[in-house]
């Protein structure tokens, strides 16, 4: 699995022009599943996600986790994260999982970060979404479950 994490002041989705979700200070993270993962990734992501520390503390060094500052998630299913652009122009999508597989396993996930003691909300499976965001930094992260640590 693959995330993109985003420290954000506040950010939302949208479907079909109804807010879905909508978050203040935390995380909006871009979740791709790839042929292959497991619940294993899922649950190995939403560790890595709420334990990271790239909060400020008192004296402006990234040393908070989100639980430390009251921080949520929102977390939107992005399929296009696993695009492979190394050849021609147009991406490849043969990496990712087919939705019956990615579904659960983003819902895997989610409830992960739910069970972490994090508050979280999510944008629509499937859906075409409008993502808004503040990001805060702007700190950017990328993760991804098979690359060792």
């Amino acid at each position: 699995m693959r995330a993109v994490v985003q420290r954000v002041s506040r950010a939302s989705v949208r479907v079909d022009e109804r807010d879905v979700g909508r978050i203040e200070r935390g995380y909006l993270v871009l979740v791709g599943v790839a042929h292959g993962d497991t619940t294993d990734d899922a649950d190995y992501l939403a560790q890595k996600i709420v334990e990271l520390r790239v909060f400020e503390d008192s004296v402006g060094k990234m040393n908070l986790a989100l639980g430390e500052v009251s921080g949520s998630v929102l977390a939107i299913s992005q399929f296009t994260l696993l695009a492979d652009c190394r050849k021609g122009r147009r991406p490849s999508f043969s990496h990712a999982a087919a939705p019956d597989v990615a579904h659960p396993l983003f819902e895997r996930f989610v409830e992960a970060v739910r069970q972490r003691g994090i508050p979280i909300q999510t944008g629509q499976f499937g859906a075409h979404m409008e993502v808004e965001l503040v990001n805060d930094g702007p700190v950017t992260l990328l993760l991804d479950s098979r690359i060792p640590a």
